[in-house]
């Protein structure tokens, strides 16, 4: 798709974030994982142990997309359910070791990808481009900003 001055900004920032994710989704993918399982070891770090539920709404995906992620990274010994111990209706999902050496791989590919993007540009423009995109982020409802069908999670700001 040809983008020029005149091409509606919506249409823009579609482009761009989606050549972005892909190229990030490659990026994670050649050190063991993609952004999905990504987002799922970020969350959990961040934790050391959470609720399916808990795990869901911190990622912004649904807990059924969270359940088949999850199934597939506890194959692989990457994660590990268990009952809490306070409810046994409650999973609780931890890191396993090897959970934790993929989590620190794929901080190592983002950090580089991130300092790619940023070498392409200034870091005046970095603050700049920052500065826009959360003043844009702010004048869309997060209601409207759903999970998609894939499950990526929704824009959310965190200032």
């Amino acid at each position: 798709m040809e983008l020029g001055p005149r091409t509606p900004i919506g249409v823009v920032l579609h482009e761009v974030a989606a050549r972005l994710a892909r190229a990030f989704d490659q990026t994670l993918t050649a050190h063991g994982a993609g952004r999905p399982v990504w987002f799922v070891l970020l969350a959990l770090q961040s934790r050391r142990s959470a609720t399916q539920r808990e795990l869901a709404a911190a990622i912004g995906i649904r807990e059924a997309t969270l359940s088949h992620h999850l199934s597939a990274l506890e194959a692989r010994g990457i994660v590990v359910r268990h009952r809490d111990q306070a409810d046994r209706r409650v999973q609780r999902i931890a890191l396993t070791p090897d959970g934790d050496a993929l989590f620190t791989e794929l901080r190592r590919a983002a950090t580089a990808f991130d300092a790619r993007l940023r070498s392409t540009l200034g870091e005046g423009d970095v603050d700049a481009l920052r500065t826009l995109l959360l003043r844009l982020l702010d004048a869309v409802p997060t209601q409207e900003a759903p999970p998609d069908a894939t499950g990526h999670p929704p824009l959310r700001r965190t200032h």
